[in-house]
């Protein structure tokens, strides 16, 4: 039985239009990315505790999340649209949570000087109580066989120094502990980007190596076209 070159032609052409469709069918429409949405206000410590817990976890959950995503863009036909569309999702969900975490930090932050304002208000109103009751009490007198006692020692300079020097040190220690979180904060910053350059270089070999292999299928099937066209009918 002979075979028509023409309507065997044909007949590819029409398998590779309905595979390209497909594939394109399968990498359309990708799923919108969700809208940053503004973090739940932080009402007390342990809520915020609450929420830097949550964060951690969250984040593992994403990075998961965006490896599964990654993988399976790799097995459709717009590797690089798959790819582009899974990164923005993943940026998108770790800002929400940066949000939620900088909202929480700022929060214990602000608790702690307020307590320590009201610590010091505090001690300052028992200082003052204590200067104005001893400003009040009556001098005791002195027996008349006994010499005047020595004046007394004011103690408000000492108070002052000492009131002074918790001042300073509470300063000190925040200081300390706002430079100690930027510093966490940075060496966070350069962990992310080392870690998604180094996707980005795993996603480009990746799509070389997709790329490659699509121009070898090419090839392959360019070859098997001119192998069947040159074959001799029978």
């Amino acid at each position: 039985m002979k075979h028509d070159p023409t309507s065997f032609m044909r007949a590819l052409r029409s398998a590779g239009a309905a595979g390209m469709l497909a594939a394109l069918a399968a990498c359309a429409g990708p799923e919108p990315v969700p809208r940053e949405i503004p973090p739940p206000p932080v009402t007390s410590v342990a809520q915020a505790d609450q929420q830097l817990a949550a964060v951690a976890r969250e984040r593992a959950a994403i990075e998961a999340r965006f490896a599964e995503r990654e993988r399976v863009c790799y097995t459709k036909f717009l590797v690089t649209n798959c790819i582009n569309e899974a990164r923005e999702r993943h940026r998108s969900a770790l800002a929400a949570q940066r949000a939620i975490e900088v909202q929480a930090a700022r929060f214990k932050r602000q608790a702690k000087v307020d307590e320590r304002d009201r610590n010091l208000a505090e001690a300052e109103q028992r200082y003052q109580e204590q200067e104005a009751h001893l400003a009040a009490a009556p001098p005791k007198p002195a027996p008349d066989v006994a010499p005047a006692p020595a004046p007394r020692k004011s103690s408000v300079p000492a108070r002052t120094a000492q009131r002074d020097a918790r001042v300073r040190a509470a300063q000190q220690k925040e200081a300390a502990e706002t430079d100690k979180r930027a510093a966490n904060v940075r060496a966070y910053e350069e962990r992310k980007a080392e870690s998604e350059e180094r996707q980005r270089r795993v996603a480009q070999r990746q799509a070389d190596k997709a790329a490659k292999a699509a121009r070898q299928a090419a090839e392959s099937a360019d070859k098997a076209k001119a192998a069947a066209a040159g074959a001799p009918a029978q």
